[in-house]
């Protein structure tokens, strides 16, 4: 279930109801790839204030297989985390390990990366795949086409994406459970094929939708341009979830195109190598010049982190300690959901432009 609490312009604030618990929107999801997010315990996570998880579903399926999950009662029981999970569906792998995958109508062949053993992956068993992991969230298998790539070629595409999506809604209905499934928006970067594809995929009524294929290395102009062709096409009283993205500047023009819900690897990805965010833009704690600096990262952002110097994590960094990347990624993540936050109270006060504007401005100030 899903209720739009409060709009402004087209910003929504939301709450999404879930099996695991309810999530307020909107809301930046940490990436647990492998049932854990890198560096940190369910706990600390937690405390960062995420309300919501994602994993993945190629990479669970191959290593340790979602029927080893499911005997622990579901990613929940398996990584000790008791809030709402959201699992991809394997389609943005079939992507990014073109030269190990072949795409027919009836699915996605794939070599494992890791053993070279053949795996297919139809939008059933995708489908199965998720209920074992039992998530809150599952998503259909799509096709994610690169960039650049033919209007034509994208058109097929596109079409295989909603044969696939009804397939899969098929098997979700079947399992007659409380868990939701999301439909997936491609098109490249054509608006038309966009528009199009949202408006066929709310004809079947999913619990919610996603918008797929917007960071795969087209201009971030080009990134926008495309969630404002799909968002409006979707249906109002349903979440809005974009994948895969992105920077705080991104969320925050998204969340004023209509968007709800986002994830991306970033926060703790740029933590592991030395890097923070903070209200004047990315830090890199590698840097010489923190090297005396007691300060905390961004004293704005209530974390644990905020009990160690920029001085002191610099030290860690230098002695290459993996205490840096904990501290750096709780911090990260923590940045990311006060964001959140206080995204959802502007809207609730209803000066979100206003508010989201300036921000932007101070954080551009400093990159």
């Amino acid at each position: 279930m899903f209720e739009v609490l409060k709009t402004d312009g087209l910003a929504r604030r939301g709450r999404l109801t879930l099996p695991h618990g309810n999530v307020e929107t909107p809301i930046f999801m940490p990436v647990g790839t492998q049932a854990t997010v890198k560096g940190l315990t369910p706990r600390q996570v937690e405390e960062c204030g995420a309300q919501i998880m994602l994993s993945n579903t190629y990479h669970l399926n191959i290593r340790p297989t979602s029927e080893l999950i499911k005997n622990f009662g579901g990613l929940h029981g398996f990584m000790n985390w008791h809030k709402p999970v959201l699992t991809d569906s394997g389609g943005f792998q079939a992507f990014s390990l073109s030269s190990l995958r072949k795409i027919s109508e009836d699915g996605i062949k794939f070599k494992s990366h890791l053993d070279g053993r053949e795996i297919f992956l139809t939008p059933e068993s995708c489908m199965q795949i998720q209920r074992n992991l039992n998530s809150d969230i599952r998503m259909v298998l799509d096709e994610c086409i690169p960039y650049p790539s033919k209007k034509s070629d994208v058109e097929k595409s596109v079409a295989r994406t909603l044969r696939w999506a009804k397939r899969c809604l098929e098997m979700h209905k079947s399992f007659a459970d409380s868990n939701l499934t999301f439909g997936i928006v491609q098109g490249g970067i054509y608006e038309d094929i966009r528009e199009y594809c949202a408006g066929e995929l709310s004809k079947m009524d999913f619990p919610g939708y996603a918008i797929g294929g917007v960071s795969v290395g087209e201009p971030e102009e080009e990134m926008m341009k495309q969630v404002a062709a799909s968002a409006p096409n979707l249906p109002a009283n349903k979440p809005r979830y974009v994948m895969g993205v992105g920077t705080p500047v991104q969320l925050l023009k998204m969340i004023a195109l209509g968007a709800d819900m986002f994830d991306c690897v970033m926060p703790t990805r740029l933590a592991r190598h030395g890097s923070a965010f903070t209200s004047n833009g990315v830090i890199n704690l590698k840097n010489s010049k923190y090297k005396d600096d007691q300060s905390p990262i961004d004293g704005s952002v209530p974390s644990y982190a905020q009990n160690f110097s920029k001085g002191y994590i610099r030290h860690l960094l230098a002695a290459n300690e993996s205490l840096a990347g904990v501290l750096l990624s709780i911090h990260n993540i923590s940045f990311f959901l006060q964001l959140m936050q206080d995204a959802r109270g502007h809207i609730e006060r209803g000066d979100y432009a206003e508010w989201s504007s300036a921000w932007i401005a101070q954080y551009n100030s400093g990159v």
